[in-house]
């Protein structure tokens, strides 16, 4: 009696555990992001992320591992105050189950919330290598500025910069490009003349562009966000600092393909370094490029693979779960994972879960009337430097 009593109770665990299983997979799966979609300066971060979002799930379908996949997108505006806000209204009302966020100081403001709830977190356009040390539930699927600026140092002193100036923003990723550009330049025998930093906001680039004309360096390394970059470029060509040989160069924003065609032609032979450009030589991409294109009118960029690989990493991850959306196992099937993206082989680095892909050394040409990002040496593979400078 007492046997078949224990058989019963197993069965009946068994079975009950089964139930479970069978209903958390036919419970749809729901993803919150908070991402800007308005505000100056950082809607086309959303709108980029968006349509990237939209394609992935037009190729991929919305059904992953028996769970109806749901995305809701809410507008945080750039603004640290409104994603704390937006995430807390997600995972409280509205039960969500992976998370999402845009901008540097939006993840850095969400960050003790995600930690909190233990939700798996996309970070999808922040370039801060800090960003992923913020919380253990965050996953970088987008891009990093410091590998940028360190492949760039090296390829510029490969190729005859001696003397830089850097001019960057005042903030976390501007301060971080710096950071790993003039330390690996540093390191490969080139000198720094000088390092200046400018304000975020509306900044006015008569002063620091009559500073780098006073110093005369052979190269000017540049890191802005946004829209500043064709505004800095046409005010150094309308000065004369292009005539007088100084090289400007910077990480991949500084050529931002949803910008570029209207940079105007001063961008011509510009050289920057960064992970994807929308002239990346792959079938996978020009499928990518065609259909967001198509779709928005507009060609895809850097920014938009944080939507596009993020998704896709969600997807394999709960395919390796078998649907379970808990944020440790998550991010536990999302460590090591490596796939081939728009932009080339891509993988997350198991340790700090940053994003792991190519390094392009690029150069703005135009062909057939268009502005285009060039690739023409690949540095591959480029982990986070300063990360593991730090761990030594």
């Amino acid at each position: 009696m007492l046997r078949r009593t224990v058989l019963k109770g197993i069965a009946a665990t068994t079975a009950s555990g089964l139930l479970a299983r069978t209903a958390a997979a036919e419970t749809p799966l729901k993803i919150g992001i908070s991402m800007p979609l308005t505000g100056a300066g950082f809607n086309a971060v959303g709108r980029q992320l968006q349509a990237a979002l939209k394609f992935y799930m037009q190729q991929h379908g919305d059904t992953v591992a028996g769970r109806q996949i749901q995305i809701t997108i809410r507008d945080d505006g750039g603004v640290a105050d409104n994603a704390r806000r937006l995430i807390q209204e997600m995972i409280v009302d509205q039960k969500v189950d992976i998370l999402g966020i845009g901008i540097t100081p939006t993840a850095l403001a969400i960050a003790p919330l995600v930690t909190e709830s233990k939700k798996a977190t996309l970070v999808m356009s922040s370039g801060a290598s800090i960003t992923t040390t913020k919380s253990p539930y965050f996953v970088r699927a987008g891009f990093i500025l410091a590998p940028q600026s360190w492949v760039l140092a090296e390829w510029a002193a490969k190729n005859g910069s001696k003397r830089i100036v850097t001019l960057v923003n005042d903030w976390a990723p501007g301060v971080e490009a710096e950071t790993a550009f003039t330390t690996r330049f540093k390191q490969v025998g080139g000198e720094i003349a000088e390092s200046i930093r400018i304000p975020l906001a509306n900044p006015d680039f008569a002063p620091f562009l009559q500073r780098i004309g006073d110093i005369k360096p052979d190269t000017a390394f540049i890191y802005f966000p946004g829209t500043q970059a064709p505004i800095f470029a046409k005010q150094f060509a309308e000065r004369g600092l292009a005539r007088s040989g100084i090289k400007v160069i910077g990480p991949g924003d500084l050529t931002d393909d949803d910008d570029l065609n209207n940079m105007g032609d001063q961008m011509v032979g510009m050289i920057t370094a960064g992970p994807y450009s929308a002239a990346h030589d792959s079938a996978l991409n020009k499928t990518y490029v065609a259909g967001i294109q198509k779709a928005n009118g507009f060609r895809p960029d850097f920014v938009s693979l944080g939507g596009y690989d993020g998704l896709h990493l969600i997807y394999e991850a709960l395919k390796k779960t078998g649907g379970n959306s808990e944020g440790e196992a998550l991010i536990a099937a999302m460590k090591g994972m490596a796939w081939e993206s728009p932009r080339g082989p891509v993988s997350i680095d198991p340790d700090t879960r940053d994003i792991v892909s190519n390094i392009y050394i690029r150069k703005v040409v135009k062909s057939d009337g268009q502005l285009w990002s060039e690739e023409f040496e690949t540095y591959p593979n480029v982990r986070d430097p300063m990360k593991l400078a730090a761990a030594k």
